[in-house]
């Protein structure tokens, strides 16, 4: 963790000293507050075109609070293809966009009634619409998405970058949700 909070303040530091260019092609990101959830998430995006990137995720399970207290250990990786929607000024890396994402998560925990370590593995083609500004060489991501699941799922419903469908009173292990906030510097 200290190597990423050293990492994020080099960043930081160092991003007035590169060009003054506002079209910027490359974004590293941390998703807020995933230390709070039970992992710990960093992204890369890359722009390919006017209106259009890809961005690959990566999360480390276990490098967190663990909130159900079930000592997760795994990763979760995944890759989404964001396209800005049209009318989209102001250049890369900004503006309303769809992305379909794949997930991919896979990690061991102990089970609550009897402690015994199980393995919980899920994937999930995820629609997602969300909204990505800057201010200057820092941005802001914000999205929303819903798609199916398929796997082995955890018992606790949450798999360290999407949560299956537990609304209304009903519950279905083949429909995953996913909202996220990621903070990020440009370059």
């Amino acid at each position: 963790m200290k190597a990423i909070r050293t990492l994020l303040l080099a960043l930081c530091l160092l991003s007035p000293l590169a060009s003054n260019a506002t079209e910027y092609k490359n974004a590293f990101k941390v998703t807020f507050l995933s230390w709070a959830t039970g992992s710990t998430k960093l992204s890369y995006e890359r722009a390919f075109a006017p209106h259009q990137s890809g961005e690959i995720c990566a999360s480390l399970i276990g490098a967190g609070y663990d909130k159900f207290r079930n000592n997760p250990r795994g990763y979760t990786l995944r890759y989404g293809h964001k396209f800005f929607l049209a009318g989209n000024e102001g250049g890369g890396l900004k503006g309303f966009y769809v992305r379909p994402e794949l997930i991919y998560a896979t990690y061991k925990y102990n089970l609550r009634d009897t402690g015994l370590r199980t393995q919980a593995r899920m994937g999930t083609l995820l629609a997602t619409a969300g909204y990505q500004t800057r201010f200057g060489r820092f941005l802001i991501d914000a999205w929303a998405g819903a798609g199916p699941a398929f796997g082995t799922p955890a018992e606790t419903g949450y798999h360290h970058g999407f949560a299956l469908w537990n609304v209304f009173g009903t519950r279905s292990d083949h429909i995953a949700l996913s909202f996220s906030v990621r903070l990020g510097v440009c370059f």
